[in-house]
């Protein structure tokens, strides 16, 4: 379907249902959903989402992703307070990937940072780029989570 959907013109128009049941996840059923703030273009984060966590998502408004370590639904901010509201959400062109923009409160790290892209390779070395803006034991108290 998405090969097809290359040579459609702007503004062309399908049913979400029948895009959504043919993107491409993985083996254990998961999809990579990349998360940006929607008014500034920041990467926030990486995460996987089933099919269940991208219905609730998108039923709500509040994003849902799903816990490979926990092997669970995983309501971002469940925990700490710091939620995304879903934007928008964009399919990538090969329908193996998912770009969600979204209006995050606070840090999206579990290290406290807004980011988890905070390490930045120059060379030989990595630079930390972020100080926390929140202490993690503030958000998730000693047992730190994700």
């Amino acid at each position: 379907m998405f090969k097809q959907l290359e040579s459609d013109p702007l503004g062309e128009r399908h049913p979400a249902r029948e895009v959504l049941t043919r993107l491409k996840l993985n083996d254990a059923g998961l999809i990579p959903a990349i998360a940006q703030q929607h008014d500034t273009g920041e990467v926030l984060m990486l995460a996987w989402m089933n099919r269940e966590a991208l219905d609730e998502t998108l039923a709500t408004g509040q994003v849902c992703y799903y816990s490979r370590s926990r092997q669970a639904l995983w309501r971002k901010g469940e925990q700490s307070g710091q939620v995304q509201r879903l934007h928008s959400l964009h399919i990538d062109c090969d329908g193996d990937t998912l770009l969600l923009k979204v209006d995050q409160t606070g840090p999206a790290c579990h290290t406290g940072r807004r980011s988890c892209f905070y390490l930045q390779v120059e060379r030989d070395t990595v630079v930390v780029t972020s100080d926390p803006e929140i202490d993690p034991e503030t958000l998730y108290g000693k047992d730190r989570g994700q």
